[in-house]
């Protein structure tokens, strides 16, 4: 049957007899892929957060007693039985390689001087508990109402936490002079042209045999002179 219009047919054009229809198989969604291990992880810790209602918050302390105020919340927590509302408290630090009169050092350096994460369930009583502890200030939040950090905010500072190779503390700037601690170099006095913090190098002018020369340099091998 050719159709023109809805009106419109062939009338020369034999109908066709009708057959005995059947019913057209019911087409199943294909299954769902199996979660992975790591997103069933971490739904599952998202599951128990927003269950239990527990979020990490910033508070406020002196700088340079962030430990003691650590210590002192910890003992809070205890004495006044808040373990099942107050679950964590931790001090943002990461490892830093400084050069000192030559000399290579590790040291442990606070990534937020003067400020304290604590994973809690906020109420009434554990805003008092944190907020009373000696050497706390206050939350960080709008007005008088403390903020949560964001997932992806304490991610980012965990990560921090848990680099494997320490950073390296650079205690000169462009133009600075500097003193050349290692290498072909060593006790050369320069002065810093460019510094290049992705790669860890710095190019020093170096004044050889009557010519200033550009040297690349890491980190490490110089010093402020």
């Amino acid at each position: 049957m050719v159709l023109d219009d809805e009106n419109s047919f062939d009338e020369n054009e034999e109908e066709t007899p009708p057959r005995d229809e059947k019913p057209e198989a019911e087409v199943l969604p294909a299954p769902a892929p199996a979660p992975s291990a790591d997103a069933s992880s971490l739904a599952a810790e998202a599951v128990r957060e927003a269950d239990d209602e527990r979020h990490w918050y910033v508070i406020h302390c002196y700088s340079g007693y962030e430990n003691k105020v650590r210590h002192n919340l910890e003992q809070r927590i205890d004495t006044m039985n808040m373990k099942d509302r107050i679950f964590d408290v931790v001090v943002p630090t990461e490892e830093e390689i400084e050069v000192k009169d030559g000399q290579r050092r590790t040291v442990e350096r606070r990534v937020f001087p003067g400020y304290i994460l604590v994973q809690m369930v906020l109420s009434e009583e554990s805003w008092y508990v944190v907020r009373n502890t000696p050497g706390v200030t206050g939350f960080v939040g709008m007005g008088n109402t403390p903020t949560p950090l964001q997932p992806q905010e304490v991610a980012q500072i965990m990560r921090r936490m848990e680099a494997e190779a320490p950073k390296i503390k650079v205690n000169f700037k462009t133009g600075q002079k500097v003193r050349i601690v290692d290498g072909p170099f060593n006790d050369f006095i320069g002065t810093v042209g460019e510094i290049d913090a992705e790669r860890a190098k710095v190019r020093v002018m170096v004044s050889f045999f009557g010519r200033e020369t550009p040297v690349e340099l890491d980190f490490l091998q110089v010093e402020k002179a």
